[in-house]
């Protein structure tokens, strides 16, 4: 048993390398994932920087930090997952994996894990920008703030798992990303503020789980307790279950 786990751990770590190389080539998540947001951190900073939001007591780069973090884990979710393993699949590579060990799951984890790399680094530097040159200060918890981020990441990256599961060329998978990514990115508050939206359309941002995942982040770096706090994390965990388990049962090898 021993001599198992330690034969699975050797072979996550070898896809993992191999994978983590074949992704350093590709330069659409370093652009979208880390350059974006600090781009857009840098315009809120000045355009904005600590005047109070939209008639609150907090700060739009209070308000923007949260929602920030979350354009790198868009980013690795539904374009980076998805896009890699439609083009394994393309290509035929995913069919020569299909006569090996590698399971459906280690494929997903792998790509998973290289994804959320990438999420963190991207929340690392908007971080430590914000705190180092712009004085952020977050008024929340910062454990609670840590679990949220992650489930809201986790959230993502299982909508990102199941197109990656399904999508089976790459031109379905970039037309499928298209359709997820940009209305995630625009309509839920992650780059253009939620608040600025009107009624109309604060109600169609409201389908989507992002949004829910920003109002949840924001509550919490803001000390806020709202009355759709435990909704967000309900919903949330939901898509985070729902989408897991899809992608794992509708997995396609070719």
């Amino acid at each position: 048993m021993v001599y198992g786990r330690g034969d699975s751990m050797r072979k996550v770590l070898t896809l993992l390398k191999i994978e983590g190389k074949l992704a350093l080539r590709c330069p659409d998540g370093i652009i979208f994932g880390v350059g974006m947001p600090a781009g857009i951190l840098f315009l809120i900073a000045v355009i904005g920087g600590n005047n109070n939001a939209f008639g609150s007591d907090y700060t739009f780069l209070q308000s923007g930090f949260a929602s920030l973090l979350t354009v790198g884990i868009c980013a690795t979710a539904f374009m980076g997952i998805p896009l890699a393993l439609a083009d394994y699949r393309d290509k035929k590579i995913l069919k020569h994996f299909f006569v090996t060990p590698v399971s459906p799951m280690l494929m997903l984890g792998v790509q998973v894990m290289i994804g959320m790399l990438t999420s963190i680094i991207s929340a690392s530097i908007i971080a430590i920008l914000s705190i180092v040159c712009f004085n952020y200060q977050m008024s929340g918890n910062f454990i609670y703030f840590i679990g949220a981020y992650f489930l809201v990441m986790f959230s993502m990256y299982s909508i990102g798992m199941l197109i990656a599961s399904v999508c089976k060329t790459t031109r379905i998978a970039n037309l499928v990303t298209t359709f997820v990514y940009f209305p995630m990115i625009f309509l839920s508050g992650a780059t253009i503020p939620y608040e600025m939206f009107p009624k109309t359309l604060q109600k169609v941002a409201n389908v989507l789980p992002l949004t829910h995942g920003i109002k949840l982040l924001k509550q919490v770096s803001l000390g806020i307790n709202g009355d759709q706090f435990i909704f967000s994390i309900l919903l949330l965990l939901i898509f985070t279950i729902v989408g897991v388990v899809l992608s794992i049962v509708l997995f396609k090898w070719d």
